[in-house]
């Protein structure tokens, strides 16, 4: 079976200068993992969920685990709005960042002519969920590991 036979056509895409909060939005709403990015005609990258949350920087857990005294009561709300005040901003400032300082630039993508064999083995290799279909170098469709089940379980009569 091809990679043409089990892939989506004509993906849904972002464009490069695309803010992160649109991103965000089209993965949330279409129940997708993962956006080609376009510069033109041209496939420019790929921005997927954890290229967004890698944004959020958690940062390592405290070592200093104290017990608050009566004074300090007061002053945990206080600096936990800070705290808040100061997540809010940072949250606000990855949403206006443009989809190219997040995307990945070393694009593994696939022919469609491929078989879906190639393409699973392409996807476990890379440690990647989906590839980019090209034709000609010019995108067509994406593949993903449960478009390849799909494929497998409709080739075996599994429907």
């Amino acid at each position: 079976m091809k990679v043409r036979d089990v892939m989506t056509p004509n993906p849904v895409t972002i464009t490069v200068n695309s803010k992160v909060s649109e991103a965000a939005g089209i993965l949330r709403k279409k129940r997708i993992g993962g956006l080609p990015v376009m510069n033109g005609e041209r496939l420019a990258g790929i921005v997927t969920e954890t290229d967004i949350l890698s944004l959020l920087d958690t940062g390592d857990l405290s070592d200093d685990l104290w017990l608050p005294s009566p004074l300090e009561i007061i002053e945990i709300p206080i600096r936990e709005f800070i705290n808040w005040e100061k997540t809010k901003k940072a949250l606000s400032d990855i949403g206006d960042s443009p989809v190219s300082d997040i995307m990945s630039t070393e694009i593994v993508s696939i022919d469609d002519e491929a078989d879906i064999e190639d393409a699973a083995g392409l996807m476990l290799s890379e440690g990647i969920a989906r590839l980019p279909v090209l034709k000609q170098n010019r995108l067509v469709g994406i593949i993903t590991r449960q478009d390849i089940v799909r494929g497998i379980g409709t080739g075996s009569n599994g429907d």
